[in-house]
């Protein structure tokens, strides 16, 4: 299939995305500076499953050469056509599937078992092994948070997040770089938002050193910004709706 015709099922032409891109960035600027902090401080990351490959290559075009996926085969798929764009794991990642994210990964955000990051850790050493990722890479990991508790959708409850980032610690391939956290449906977003800031400080006081929180999307950006979020993550403000053709 051709990048004219994969653009045109994605519903989006280059100068819409473009516009869209710059929407969502003021939004955020506008949220920043109403809550006491400069755009510069929150980085944008689009999230572009569902989307085929021409629609990302699109949006590097304009410069975003990080994105986000949720599942492992679209995302490797999509890493293979464009290895130029920087791929990050924000969906929930199977054991089984940890080597092969850990060859295209450049982040993963939903970091919720000792067992995965011994898998994720042992993936990137193969990786290295096989030529397949530089000698010097390590892979930065985000413990995903449940705000309920209710671990059926992936994350891991509060009380737990210390002692898997101890053992994040422990290990030569990844790096713990903070706490991500979606909030449930029925929760109130600014309150999980600060709960989750507050989680991420107490670990980055615990290891020395500065820790990113990975909060907020389209319909919550404004609250995740006034509680601290470091990282947003838009999909549909940016990308459109997701093509009924892909």
């Amino acid at each position: 299939m051709s990048d004219d015709i994969e653009r045109a099922q994605s519903g989006l032409d280059q100068a819409q995305l473009a516009a869209n891109l710059a929407h969502t960035r003021e939004l955020i600027a506008k949220a920043a500076r109403a809550h006491g902090r400069t755009p510069e401080e929150i980085t944008l990351l689009p999230v572009t499953k569902f989307h085929p490959t021409a629609a990302i290559a699109a949006l590097a075009e304009l410069g975003e050469l990080d994105v986000a996926e949720n599942r492992e085969q679209e995302a490797r798929d999509k890493a293979e056509k464009l290895p130029h764009v920087r791929f990050h794991m924000i969906g929930q990642v199977q054991t089984k599937k940890a080597n092969s994210v850990a060859r295209w990964a450049y982040s993963v955000h939903s970091l919720d078992s000792r067992k995965l990051a011994d898998a994720l850790d042992r993936g990137v050493g193969l990786a290295i092994e096989r030529e397949q990722r530089d000698a010097e890479f390590v892979l930065p990991v985000y413990l995903q948070l449940s705000a309920d508790g209710d671990t059926s959708r992936g994350g891991l409850p509060a009380t737990d997040l210390e002692e898997l980032a101890a053992h994040v610690e422990k290990l030569d391939r990844l790096s713990l770089a903070g706490v991500m956290v979606v909030p449930p449906l029925d929760a109130d977003a600014a309150a999980v938002f600060t709960d989750a800031r507050q989680l991420c400080d107490k670990l980055a006081a615990r290891f020395g050193r500065r820790l990113y929180l990975s909060a907020g999307m389209s319909a919550d950006l404004d609250k995740a910004v006034a509680a601290g979020s470091d990282i947003v993550r838009v999909g549909t403000g940016i990308m459109g709706p997701r093509p009924v053709a892909f």
